[in-house]
């Protein structure tokens, strides 16, 4: 497979993101990911979707281990400082949950509380359910789990055919304008910086094509396979949407009603856009950190 590595220097300097790197091999690819707390501690596992990077939780990754928490924030195959296979035909929804087990896998992640939003909920709900016994409880904001079973907003068709067919896929733009406030300068170098130029970007263009969005998708039975042991999930399940995602919104409530984990929860709306770590990051981490105190009293 081939594919290409972001030169390091690309991500020197960025602001709020002190992180050492670490990496495991998946399918001869690196995969990076941030690995922060006592290692003792219960996992915090989150999990960026498109076009991000772990970098989407820098702020988030801070607050939850300065209260003691251990943070586990990877970067998907074909984004961040991860490999970028350069086919985006090497992309599929199966190829990156295969990616995200070898992780899990040779992590050894444990008790594990998953933090998921975008595609991080599309690849995240189906881990936690095809590894149950590994996941103590899960949050959500700003994502699904679907199964090509239900109509997709007409905005999400527009965004699907703007990235597999527009000459020019502004990354970091497109973060800032699904953020309700602005992204500095160099915030915005820091979303641009896995992709030097348009030949590293075959992974972020994939992504809305591989969701499912009709009934007989591939992902589609082993996403309903997922749904099934969902819809008997009894462990603390919270969702933290956000008061302004056109894609999502509705889709908390949705959730509530089918996963017995979440009867009971102090399910809240955040302030913000699609990207709402950039916009209500306190909040958010706010809501984890009382859900691990719950579980832990």
């Amino acid at each position: 497979m081939d594919f290409l590595r972001t030169p390091e220097h690309r991500f020197h300097n960025l602001p709020d993101y002190p992180f050492d790197p670490r990496y495991v091999e998946v399918e001869g690819l690196r995969m990076h990911y941030v690995d922060e707390g006592p290692a003792d501690a219960r996992p915090i596992l989150m999990l960026h979707g498109e076009p991000s990077w772990s970098y989407l939780y820098r702020h988030m990754i801070a607050l939850c281990v300065a209260k003691g928490h251990r943070v586990v924030a990877p970067d998907l195959i074909g984004f961040g400082k991860s490999d970028k296979p350069t086919d985006i035909n090497a992309y599929s929804y199966q190829r990156h949950m295969d990616w995200m087990q070898s992780f899990l896998d040779q992590t050894e992640l444990t008790d594990i509380t998953l933090v998921c939003q975008d595609w991080g909920s599309l690849l995240g709900l189906r881990l936690a359910a095809e590894n149950s016994d590994r996941f103590r409880a899960i949050v959500v904001g700003n994502g699904m789990l679907p199964t090509g079973d239900q109509k997709v907003p007409p905005v999400f068709k527009l965004w699907k055919g703007f990235a597999l067919n527009t000459p020019w896929f502004p990354v970091a733009r497109i973060v800032n304008l699904g953020s309700a406030r602005t992204l500095t300068k160099d915030e915005m170098r820091a979303y641009d910086a896995p992709f030097p130029d348009k030949t590293y970007k075959a992974g972020a263009r994939a992504f809305p094509a591989l969701v499912p969005i009709a009934p007989d998708d591939p992902a589609a039975p082993a996403n309903r396979a997922a749904w099934k042991v969902l819809e008997t999930w009894d462990k603390p399940f919270l969702t933290t949407f956000s008061s302004g995602d056109p894609i999502t919104r509705g889709g908390d409530a949705y959730m509530q009603g089918r996963v017995p984990g979440a009867e009971g929860q102090p399910h809240t709306t955040l302030q913000g856009g699609h990207f709402l770590q950039e916009d209500s990051p306190m909040a958010f981490s706010n809501a984890i950190i009382d859900l691990m105190a719950r579980m832990d009293s």
